[in-house]
């Protein structure tokens, strides 16, 4: 079963720079690397790096690798194979929501930079990868009751998926991205007593 973080307030701040973001999954899907390795992949200065993977570090997102490196180079890790923000604004202050904004803004750059990318490439993959393949939305009307149980019955269908083993020549990671949430626009917000 997959390990995941569910972020604070301040976690979800500190992962909505879109570098510590890109930080992060690289080190989910490529493994440990050093400041200097991530540096030369994002094309910044090892001393930004380094601050950016302090930051993810506080907040519990990667740790170091104890099992690599040396006096002069330090290897991190990620601490948990998935994000799970919760984005209940009630919870909090308005900086709070602020936080929860600035990290969906993050999360939607990131999700629109690989869906470029796969849009790209779609048409070299191999036929059966290309059938493996969607773009599908749904608009369903649902209560919030509801809703919320899609949610966690898709997420639970998503985790029953292992990893393939390393040996499988066939395997290759595969993105899911689970976007759900209200059609902007058709639900009465706060406040709004029109």
């Amino acid at each position: 079963m997959p390990t995941s973080i569910t972020p604070s307030a301040a976690g979800l701040r500190a992962l909505s720079h879109p570098t510590r973001l890109k930080m992060l999954m690289l080190l989910r899907l490529e493994g440990p690397a050093t400041a200097t390795q991530l540096a030369q992949k994002l094309a910044l200065n090892t001393g930004a790096t380094s601050y950016h993977l302090r930051q993810l570090a506080e907040h519990g997102f990667i740790e170091e690798d104890a099992l690599r490196g040396d006096a002069r180079d330090r290897w991190w890790k990620a601490a948990h194979q998935s994000t799970r923000a919760k984005l209940d604004s009630r919870r909090g202050s308005e900086e709070e929501a602020e936080s929860t904004e600035a990290y969906l803004h993050s999360v939607a750059l990131a999700y629109t930079e690989t869906l470029m990318q796969f849009a790209g490439e779609h048409r070299y993959l191999p036929e059966p990868w290309q059938k493996a393949c969607t773009t599908s939305d749904w608009h369903l009307r649902l209560t919030a009751e509801g809703a919320d149980r899609l949610v966690n019955a898709l997420v639970d269908v998503i985790e029953q998926y292992g990893e393939a083993a390393d040996d499988e020549p066939a395997a290759g990671v595969f993105v899911v991205n689970l976007n759900a949430f209200p059609r902007p626009g058709t639900v009465v917000l706060k406040g709004d007593q029109r």
